[in-house]
């Protein structure tokens, strides 16, 4: 055979590392994405108790200006001590919810047609990052305006509870959803949730009234710590009142739902919440009562979170009502 009637020889062309990097990501929900979401929940959570430390250590005025520590440096000085360290190290956690979020929305892009809910809720975390951080320089900004520390701190309660509902929704079909239990269990579900959500703004209000500012030279909202506390309480007790009756209710609703599971959970952190909360109010109100307390609020607003997206199941799917 001659050389021009050979047959040509074909070479596979090397795809660049952006594509080999695209073809590396989920297509589907895989031990990956679920991690991420996981882990989107668990430093959400983390930053509020690092937050928290912040506060009730004196630190909040740590660093004094933002995004620098201070007019001269980006990071705190030796003369600062370790308010500016504590202060400092809680600023840097942002940058740890950054990579998380990023990390989460790179690994649900792929998939953003089949499972836009992923999408859009890691795009929402992600963008609400960095707002969330701004706010805190605002609370910096401000001397630590007790107002400004309490939007500071919902900021967090609504990124917990975007968290949570990732979490669910990892884990769940894709595709419309109908409601799977009986209208009365959703409707008291929903009365729970607003009872959670009034505890947690006026719980913002009480810490804004009581000792821990943050900072020697803060201000606080001028409202009598003794009666607010009273006045959280009000809530609280109509929350455990009504989860009560979600976990009696929650064995009449379909197994599939796992409604049994995340109302124990709930109510099992409303006694730790309900606990602690008597405990720092009888003890002076210690600071690491009260960090506990700060958390377990956040960890609440997730389990509440958990037991409304567990309200429905996909359309046409086979549920046993459970009676």
């Amino acid at each position: 055979m001659s050389a021009d009637q050979a047959t040509p020889l074909t070479t596979t062309p090397r795809r660049g590392f952006a594509q080999r990097a695209w073809d590396w990501l989920p297509d589907r929900v895989d031990r990956r994405v679920i991690a991420a979401a996981w882990a989107t929940l668990v430093v959400q959570i983390g930053i509020v108790g690092t937050g928290g430390l912040v506060r009730l250590t004196g630190s909040g005025l740590g660093c004094p200006t933002w995004p620098q520590c201070t007019a001269d440096s980006l990071v705190p000085t030796e003369e600062m001590g370790i308010h500016g360290v504590i202060e400092f190290g809680n600023r840097l956690l942002t940058f740890v919810l950054v990579i998380v979020a990023i990390a989460t929305f790179l690994f649900v892009v792929r998939m953003r047609r089949q499972r836009r809910d992923l999408f859009w809720l890691s795009l929402a975390i992600g963008l609400y990052v960095p707002l969330q951080a701004i706010i805190g320089g605002i609370t910096v900004l401000t001397n630590l305006n007790p107002y400004v520390v309490g939007l500071h701190y919902f900021a967090s309660v609504i990124l917990v509870a975007l968290a949570a509902v990732l979490v669910v929704r990892v884990y769940a079909v894709p595709g419309p959803r109908v409601l799977a239990v009986p209208r009365w269990y959703a409707a008291t579900t929903h009365a729970t949730s607003v009872f959670v959500l009034i505890t947690v703004v006026v719980g913002i209000l009480v810490t804004g009234s009581g000792p821990h500012a943050g900072d020697g030279g803060a201000a606080r909202n001028g409202l009598n710590p003794e009666f607010m506390q009273h006045v959280h309480s009000w809530p609280a007790y109509i929350t455990l009142a009504l989860t009560l009756v979600l976990v009696s209710g929650s064995w009449r609703t379909p197994p599939a739902l796992r409604l049994r599971l995340w109302t124990v959970l709930l109510l099992g952190v409303e006694i730790a919440q309900t606990g602690v909360g008597l405990w720092q109010a009888r003890a002076g109100l210690p600071i690491w009562l009260v960090n506990i307390h700060m958390v377990l609020a956040v960890v609440l607003v997730a389990a509440m979170t958990a037991v409304v997206m567990n309200l429905k199941a996909p359309l046409g799917a086979p549920i046993d009502q459970g009676r």
